[in-house]
Order: C-alpha cells, then structure tokens, then sequence
C-alpha cells in the first residue's frame, strides 16, 4: 500500500492539508463531524504542511466541510441520485454520508492524487457506486464523464470545494460554463468563493504569503458570486462563511456584514437551476 505520494504538485497537495483538517477536527469533543479516513488520507505530508501553516486552530475547513455535508445528505434524501465532486481529492463523502444505495459518484482530479487516495483507502468500501476519473478541471472533462456513464439528462448535484480560489478568472468561468452545459434542470451547484476583501486584506497576507511560498497561490476571488451564477441560468442562496461558522457556535471573529471595510469574507453557495 503507498503510504506518501511520489509526485504531487504543491496544490495537489493542499488536498493533504485539508484532510489534516479535517482529521484534527474529528478528534475535538465538540467536533462538527467524523471523518475517520481523514488522518491516514492527510499523512505525514498533510501533518507537516498543517504545522507549518500554522493552520491548526482555523476554523475555516470544519466550518466548510460541515456546511456542504448537510447540503450534500439534503440533496440526496430529496431525490437526486447522480453527484459529481471537482477536485475531489481527499474528499471521503463517498464513505462516510448516507446515501441512498443508487446514488452514483462521480470524483474528477488529477489521476497520481486519485490512484494515491485509492492506494490509501486500501480496498475501504465506499457507500455509493463511485466512478473516479482522472481530469484536468482547467481542460473540457465533459467527454471522460460520458465515457464514465455520466448521464447528462438527469439531475445533478456538483460539489466544487476548495477550488475556485487556485484558478484564475478565466479557469473559473469556463469550469462554470462547463458544469452549466452538462447540467439538467433541477440540477444543484454547491460551490465556495473566497472575497476579493479577503485576497486583499492586510491580515490575511501572512497566510496568503506563507500559500505562495510554497506554490499554492489563491488567485481568485469575488464579492458576487450571485451574479456569477445568475448569468448562467442558477438561482443562487449565498451564506457568508462567518454566518455559517456563527450558528454553528465556531467562528471567533465578528460575523459582519458583506462589504464592511477591513473584513475579509468567504461564500458558501448552494445553487439551483
């Protein structure tokens, strides 16, 4: 079984980080959820990468991970049954919600992160039928879905986490336009957004800083993510990730309005066509 990767590209690599997160956050008392795949997936490279971040305490990913988990086990008791996970990398749905038995999964990333995580997953059933498909999100993947079984006419549920911030603007429009194409109506987007106000904020820049020191730049962001979607036909509910985190009782900073100087924000969005 491989236990460390041979070739990961450094933001490949972030998958490892969040599954540290997410590990970290499956051992607090008051945890938000239970990954129990989370901590073999992260490795010794997400542990360091964690550390060296100094990433421990954010309550960034276990606010995220939550918000969607609810999100993807909502969509999937009311009725869709076809998914599709962009970056999935380290993403552990697939074994750990609970979905109806003719759920079908489909995971698209870079082929050397999905073969590592079946490497370390070592022969762990998942609990839907789970259809990995090695892609580039920055090329067209609409012709290795087809070939998957992916059915176009039918509902579907995408789930983009963590993604968009790594890609430039016109990556994230065509990952867009490309999901809009292959979606049916009734179809569901669940997507996450950093600010221009955060990429921008001067207390945030240690972060960003230590990111892209190790090739890991955020390059995107945006204050509208409604008006991203609304042109391609999506009626979109955006929640601040402050506000996520506040109702969950784990956010410690001031849960401000969107557009208050000097706050940097991030968006959750649940987006329906």
């Amino acid at each position: 079984m491989t236990t460390e990767p041979t070739a990961l590209d450094a933001v490949a690599t972030t998958a490892r980080l969040t599954a540290a997160l997410r590990a970290a956050e499956s051992e607090r008392p008051d945890r938000l959820f239970l990954d129990p795949f989370a901590a073999r997936l992260a490795g010794a490279a997400g542990a360091k990468l964690l550390d060296e971040l100094d990433m421990r305490d954010s309550p960034i990913i276990p606010v995220r991970t939550r918000f969607f988990d609810d999100a993807v086990t909502e969509i999937a008791a009311g009725g869709i049954r076809q998914f599709v996970i962009a970056a999935a990398g380290m993403d552990t749905r697939a074994y750990r919600l609970d979905f109806p038995v003719d759920t079908v999964l489909f995971e698209l990333d870079r082929p050397n992160l999905l073969h590592l995580k079946v490497d370390l997953l070592d022969r762990t059933a998942a609990e839907v039928t789970l259809r990995p498909i090695g892609v580039d999100l920055a090329a067209d993947f609409s012709g290795a879905l087809d070939e998957a079984g992916f059915q176009a006419g039918e509902p579907t549920c995408w789930l983009a986490e963590g993604l968009t911030p790594y890609l430039t603007e016109p990556d994230v429009h065509r990952l867009l336009d490309r999901i809009s194409e292959l979606s049916a109506p009734g179809s569901r987007l669940l997507i996450d957004f950093v600010g221009t106000s955060l990429l921008e904020s001067p207390a945030m820049r240690p972060m960003l800083d230590r990111l892209t020191e190790r090739d890991m730049t955020w390059q995107y962001g945006t204050e509208e993510p409604e008006a991203l979607l609304r042109t391609r036909g999506w009626d979109a509910t955006v929640t601040r990730l402050g506000t996520a985190g506040t109702m969950l009782g784990r956010w410690p900073f001031p849960d401000a309005p969107r557009g208050t100087p000097g706050v940097p924000q991030g968006y959750l969005v649940h987006a329906t066509l």
